[in-house]
């Protein structure tokens, strides 16, 4: 089963992540009406930057917007374990990493 970001009701009311009792998004059109490099970049610096890659993977196939996928999932790069082997400021830029940015 899909497992879609759950917001916190009492908090925030207009999320644009809420979902009714059949799982449907309510503000649908808020995200429709994004073009495909608005929806990374908010996904990715924005509203959706907390969301786990599973939340954000099952949100976007929701939007029919799969093709993105990759420019919003991160993959990690380097263990925790392997980055204490490495320079401090080189471990610091390496904790995650993302695909290039396609070009609209």
């Amino acid at each position: 089963m899909t497992r879609f970001y759950q917001p916190d009701s009492s908090r925030d009311l207009d999320s644009p992540f809420a979902r009714d009792g059949s799982d449907k998004l309510v503000r649908r059109s808020y995200w429709l009406d994004m073009n495909d490099r608005t929806l990374v970049m908010v996904m990715v610096n924005g509203i959706g930057k907390d969301l786990t890659n599973d939340e954000k993977r099952a949100h976007l196939t929701d939007l029919r917007r799969a093709h993105l996928i990759d420019q919003v999932c991160f993959r990690k790069c380097c263990h925790l374990k392997n980055r204490e082997r490495l320079p401090k400021a080189v471990s610091e830029r390496l904790v995650v990493a993302r695909a290039p940015i396609a070009s609209d």
